[in-house]
């Protein structure tokens, strides 16, 4: 991989987590101020995973120009393995279930793709 694949790649990641960060704050707004139930949060988690990967994924293939539908796998992919990492290190162990990892897994991966493929 070239150095401005691994620029472009490194960009989609900041770009993502960054607008990750501020669904996040905007749903914990909503869930102090409106009291939420878990079903609601649940599906407003799983859209900043898409909204984000999505984004991770326009901005890998825009970056690199070339194979967007990779682009958008890998970037997808990425953000998975930043999020499982950090989680990881947070909870000193994975605390969910393989079904639970998986589903993450392909959402981030699907979203990925959609946004490589819309570059």
């Amino acid at each position: 991989m070239e150095l401005s694949n691994s620029k472009a790649f490194l960009r989609s990641l900041l770009f993502s987590y960054l607008l990750s960060g501020i669904l996040l704050v905007v749903i914990s707004f909503a869930l102090y101020r409106f009291h939420l139930k878990e079903s609601q949060i649940q599906m407003a988690v799983i859209l900043v995973y898409v909204l984000s990967c999505a984004l991770a994924g326009l901005v890998a293939g825009k970056g690199v120009g070339r194979q967007r539908f990779f682009c958008g796998l890998l970037a997808g992919l990425l953000y998975f393995l930043v999020l499982m990492a950090v989680s990881f290190l947070l909870e000193k162990g994975i605390i969910s279930s393989v079904q639970q990892i998986i589903t993450v897994m392909a959402i981030c991966v699907g979203s990925g793709i959609l946004g490589g493929i819309l570059s």
